[in-house]
């Protein structure tokens, strides 16, 4: 590999010749040789918007030569359209709030526009990464604002699995909802419920967590880009903060704004944390239905089979014919990996120290790996086991039949003490309880055949009451 040299306040650094980031990133990718992890597409993507917005808010305010402005702008539309993302190159893990992450995309922009411009690439004469790319800014309102952007634009398709996913639920509880089972808490039987009731509440619990997630990204557009080091807004002004932030929502079409207080939006993470706080939530109600679609099709003969789950591979390497359910096996590992993130981010943005959050690397990609592995995850789940989800019914009326937990129909009418009594006989001869209330002579058979109608314990109300 060829080299040139290039110099900083540091003083000279090697730098490979065909690169287009420079010194600074340089120094990032000896120092930090953490984890073999990159900055996220889209905060590359979010951080580069950053970059356009504000050159062009420069140029307008006559800050910026036309010439160097617009040869920015075209360098970031190209690292937009896919070109370039080889070049950002510094580990996840690295210096504190992104300054490497923030030269990187300096260095890379500014060379490319030099080139542009007739340039090469090293020599910064023309268009320089910290002078003109950064002017205006601080890593320290550019990093904040890169996260959050990149969060919002990824949002709606994390928002539109969720809705996909409970969709998807809620239309198969209709397709079971005549088909009654039994109900169980503790994992022990407990009342008739349809295959539908129960599907219903599981589409609720996702479309509840979506409605969190919405509230949650209304914190995240308010934006600090402006702010520069502290929240003062050195070096650049009210005037650019709005020109900027405006021009940022005009090229993503989501409603910016400039933060109410930038010193709250330059010291604090919390809107970041808010949000992975929803997607927690979601990840809790996710894992949850998860494990209940593994649990209810456990078998096929030896376990509970309710469920038949489309199969989607083969489940062993030793025993043939096994099939297991391997995409909700997936979720819950996604959903484990999402609540862990969702700790490193709240340690993280409590571990920020009076005007700044240092911590911001870890926290950002934390973060939108979060959305990302729950997007892809949901749209699994939906695709290759809820949509393709079939019900035993039969299955379902036989450990319905066999259950015991029908006899709770009866304790409005005999009692609570006389009803276990006759459950616990039931448990100990295997009678049913239909049986064991006929030979005692506790009711006629035709009140008790309606008392004992599961299809009616699955509605509200006392079963078998007489309306007077």
């Amino acid at each position: 590999m060829e080299f040139r040299t290039e110099r900083d306040p540091l003083g000279e650094h090697p730098v490979p010749s065909a690169a287009y980031y420079g010194i600074q990133t340089a120094r990032a990718v000896e120092n930090f040789p953490i984890s073999g992890l990159r900055a996220a597409t889209e905060l590359v993507t979010a951080t580069v918007l950053v970059k356009k917005a504000a050159a062009q808010a420069n140029v307008a305010l006559g800050r910026l030569d036309d010439r160097i402005g617009n040869a920015i702008v075209r360098a970031a539309d190209e690292v937009l359209g896919g070109d370039l993302r080889d070049q950002f190159v510094v580990d996840v893990y690295q210096a504190g709030a992104g300054t490497s992450h923030n030269m990187n995309a300096n260095e890379v922009l500014a060379n490319r526009a030099a080139e542009l411009l007739g340039g090469p690439r090293g020599v910064y004469d023309v268009v320089h990464p910290n002078d003109h790319v950064n002017m205006g800014q601080s890593t320290n309102d550019v990093f904040p604002t890169a996260t959050r952007l990149a969060l919002l634009m990824m949002h709606g398709a994390l928002v539109e699995a969720v809705r996909a996913l409970a969709a998807a639920l809620a239309r198969k509880a209709d397709a079971f909802e005549s088909v009654v089972k039994v109900g169980r808490t503790h994992l022990q039987d407990a009342v008739p419920i349809t295959v539908g009731q129960e599907l219903g509440g599981f589409a609720d619990c996702l479309a509840r967590a979506a409605d969190e997630l919405e509230h949650a990204a209304k914190g995240l557009h308010e934006m600090n880009l402006g702010a520069t080091a502290v929240g003062t807004g050195l070096n650049a002004g009210e005037e650019y903060a709005a020109v900027a932030i405006r021009n940022l929502s005009r090229d993503t079409g989501l409603p910016l704004k400039p933060a109410a207080n930038r010193f709250r939006a330059t010291q604090s993470m919390g809107d970041v944390v808010t949000y992975s706080g929803a997607m927690r939530r979601l990840a809790v109600e996710l894992g949850k239905v998860a494990s209940d679609l593994r649990l209810l099709s456990m078998g096929p003969r030896a376990g509970l089979s309710e469920l038949v789950l489309p199969a989607v591979q083969p489940g062993s390497s030793i025993m043939p014919g096994k099939v297991n359910p391997s995409v909700p096996e997936m979720v819950n590992q996604v959903c484990y990996q999402v609540i862990g993130c969702d700790v490193t981010i709240a340690t993280a943005g409590e571990a920020g120290q009076l005007e700044l959050n240092v911590m911001m690397p870890v926290i950002a990609w934390n973060a939108v790996h979060m959305s990302t592995i729950l997007r892809e995850a949901m749209t699994a789940l939906r695709l290759r086991c809820v949509e393709g989800l079939e019900v035993d019914a039969a299955r379902c009326r036989e450990l319905l039949d066999r259950s015991t937990a029908s006899a709770t129909a009866l304790s409005p009418h005999l009692g609570y003490a006389q009803t276990a009594d006759i459950a616990k006989e039931s448990v100990k001869t295997g009678k049913s309880i239909r049986q064991i209330v006929l030979e005692r002579g506790l009711m006629d058979e035709r009140t008790l055949e309606r008392i004992l109608s599961v299809e009616q314990m699955t509605r509200p109300g006392i079963v078998g009451e007489v309306k007077r």
